[in-house]
């Protein structure tokens, strides 16, 4: 544990610690044998860079496996710019050692470690360095351990022999644009695949994107702070352009090659690949509307695919975490809609009921699955707001394994579970066989300055998961009614309202400057019902807003609000949200900090805009009902931007066609721009001043200063 410094702060602490990471354990597997379990975690936020570590099951003992500062001999760690953007798609603020995969026997973990290849037995702990072109990207062994594949930022897929007798091509681009084994910026950004190519069972062979970006149309993100610098060029698919071709290949070692073919003209979205020895190759893919997808099993033999299952949805598809996959019997393993609820499914048989809310699969034991659900519709207000659980489905029913788990890994009967507390900082890591006392994963992450004290409520009649925050020590009867910030994302894939503590910190914070901070997971948010997330379609300025204004409402008959000074803030879908809400209903909000928010859809990536908006070129009244810069004319209410000029997500070019808009309509407003700031803030000092900034400029917009 770290103790306070003299001049720390909550905001820069929350910065320094990689909001409190640094330390936690994480990235765990079990070893089929469920004697060793191996994770990363670095030694605190003193010393941040992740170490591989193996816990012995049967002893508790925990020993370290691979040290980046003596791999690479004391000097610094060095990153590719492939890498870099590589970790802004997952959001990964770490360093050292981030991701590590593993043999099929558990015995060899292969990891990338300043742009170089290294190996490390888990049973004897010997390391060592393999031959390979540098800088890599995303090394995985073959399941017999024989060989080591990984990418390069030209666009290669290479193969390392393990025993470290050399290292080949197996595939590189035939022209510019072309890249083998890598996913596209739209896996990564927004159908949550972030690998490129995919090992054989046997080890004889690989399946592999090709990527051909050439397409795509090109932007340039400069950094006007330092006007000698040329600007960074971007492939970037808005919507209503092109996107990057994807088609699948099996490489064989042996030099031999097969195209993997499907209607891609129908289906260009290559969402899911999975290969295990339970059958052949799974695919999942997705027509450009996301109303159609397929599960297709591919022959490695011919390449020719076969149609599984054929999904449509009138409004779009979700894409899960761990599905499709198969049993290890051959079953086919999904997660789908089915008479309003979402289920789990293994071949045609549904396992789970409207009482669950299906979320992802962790992993397959067996006859048995593995998943994380919400309380479905049926169940949803037994469990308090935000509520996550680890279920096992099998022969024997679905039972919980975890009240309050985030997650599981599981092994030849060894399970890994992490569990979270509103009450307690951080997360807890237990290891659980049975027969055995569970043995806790050691943490050596910070302990926040501050304590997060969220309520949580269901509010209005729309039953919208909240969290309330008051100030630390705030006495109603000494006090009185308290001005209001609320605090949401309030959009897809992003739920706020959870049962744990750190999450929380920064509305608490908030809350400590003299605000009754609130955080509302209305609709479009995940964690309640298919028709809890679909309700935005085509609508989610409209829906967003009010669903924030119904339980602000809502929660000041049970609170003591001062509804005459009312804030929001937000960022990202959080910082559209904040400025839509101040935009549309300035007699409920008072003032609004927008951070990176889209601003104009059509500028925002294809497989995310147009599943909720369509196609601009035949729906352009949706993109104009839901664009900031149509609202600009109305603003009438202290309005902050926030933007990170080297952002390649969300592009500065939002905030600025909404700046000029508000200028041209004659809107006072206020523009900070973050120089050399990416979709992420992580830098300690620019954390902390721009929260200051904004709790500043909302006290001061609220006429508290």
């Amino acid at each position: 544990m770290t103790t306070e410094k003299p001049h720390d702060t909550f905001p820069r602490q929350y910065a320094r610690t990689g909001r409190f990471t640094a330390g936690a354990p994480r990235s765990f597997s079990v070893s089929p044998d469920g004697a060793r379990v191996l994770f990363l975690r670095s030694r605190g936020e003193q010393r941040p860079a992740n170490l591989l570590w193996r816990l012995d099951v049967a002893t508790g003992a925990e020993s370290v496996l691979a040290d980046p500062g003596a791999l690479l001999g004391g000097g610094a760690e060095e990153l590719s710019a492939a890498e870099r953007a590589r970790r802004e798609r997952s959001r990964e603020t770490s360093a050292g050692i981030v991701g590590y995969a593993l043999d099929a026997a558990g015995r060899t973990a292969v990891f990338a470690l300043s742009g170089r290849l290294f190996a490390v037995d888990t049973t004897s702990g010997a390391a060592r360095e393999l031959p390979a072109a540098t800088p890599l990207l995303d090394p995985r062994p073959s399941p017999d351990g024989a060989h080591v594949a990984y990418a390069t930022p030209g666009g290669e897929l290479r193969v390392s022999a393990a025993d470290g007798s050399g290292d080949r091509l197996l595939a590189g681009p035939e022209a510019d644009g072309i890249s083998w084994g890598q996913a596209e910026f739209i896996a990564q950004e927004e159908m949550g695949r972030d690998r490129g190519y995919w090992w054989a069972p046997d080890g004889s062979a690989l399946l592999a994107a090709r990527v051909d970006d050439s397409p795509v149309r090109r932007w340039w993100i400069a950094d006007p702070a330092n006007p000698g610098r040329p600007p960074a060029e971007v492939a970037y698919p808005a919507a209503g352009t092109p996107n990057a071709e994807v088609g699948l290949w099996l490489l064989g070692l042996d030099g031999t090659r097969t195209e993997i073919r499907w209607d891609r003209a129908a289906y260009p979205y290559l969402a899911r690949v999975h290969w295990s020895a339970g059958g052949p190759p799974l695919l999942q893919v997705q027509a450009r509307d996301q109303r159609e997808q397929l599960v297709l099993e591919a022959d490695p033999a011919t390449g020719a695919t076969t149609v599984l299952v054929t999904e449509r949805d009138a409004d779009w598809l979700e894409l899960f975490g761990g599905v499709p996959v198969r049993r290890a019997d051959g079953q086919l393993v999904r997660i789908t809609d089915r008479d309003g609820a979402r289920v789990l499914t293994v071949g045609e048989k549904a396992l789970t009921d409207a009482g669950l809310h299906v979320r992802s699969v962790l992993g397959t034991d067996g006859e048995n699955v593995l998943f994380t659900a919400s309380a479905g519709a049926a169940e949803f207000e037994r469990r308090p707001p935000g509520w996550l659980g680890v279920f096992e489905a099998g022969p024997d029913g679905v039972r919980e394994v975890g009240d309050g788990a985030l997650g599981a890994v599981r092994g030849a009967g060894t399970t890994v579970l992490t569990t979270a507390d509103p009450l307690r900082p951080g997360s807890t890591v237990t290891v659980h066989r049975e027969g055995a006392e569970p043995l806790t994963v050691a943490s050596h992450a910070a302990t926040p300055l501050i304590t997060a004290r969220p309520v949580f409520r269901f509010a209005g009649e729309r039953r919208i998961p909240c969290a309330v925050l008051l100030p630390t020590g705030y006495d109603p009867d000494v006090d009185g009614a308290l001005p209001v910030l609320m605090d949401p994302y309030g959009g897809p894939h992003g739920q706020r309202v959870v049962q744990a503590h750190n999450p929380h910190l920064v509305s608490q914070w908030f809350a400590d400057q003299g605000f009754a901070v609130i955080v509302a997971d209305g609709r479009g948010t995940p964690g309640h019902s298919p028709g809890w997330e679909k309700s935005i379609n085509r609508r989610t300025a409209e829906v967003s807003v009010q669903d924030q204004v119904d339980a602000l409402h809502a929660l000041a008959e049970q609170f003591p609000l001062d509804l005459a000074k009312v804030a929001v803030r937000g960022w990202s879908y959080g910082g559209y949200l904040a400025a839509a809400a101040v935009l549309r209903e300035p007699d409920v909000f008072h003032a609004a900090v927008a951070g990176a928010p889209v601003t104009e859809h059509d500028l925002y990536d294809t497989h995310y805009t147009e599943r909720y908006y369509g196609d601009p070129a035949v729906e352009p009244e949706v993109y104009r009902a839901n664009s900031l810069v149509e609202m600009a004319p109305s603003l009438r209410r202290p309005l902050m931007v926030v933007h990170g000029l080297a952002d390649d997500n969300v592009v500065v070019a939002h905030s600025l066609r909404l700046s000029t808009a508000l200028l041209a309509a004659g809107r006072p407003h206020t523009v900070l721009p973050l120089s050399g700031v990416t979709h992420m803030t992580p830098q300690e000092q620019v954390a902390e001043n721009l929260l200051l900034l904004q709790v500043r400029f909302l006290k001061e917009s609220l006429g508290l200063l």
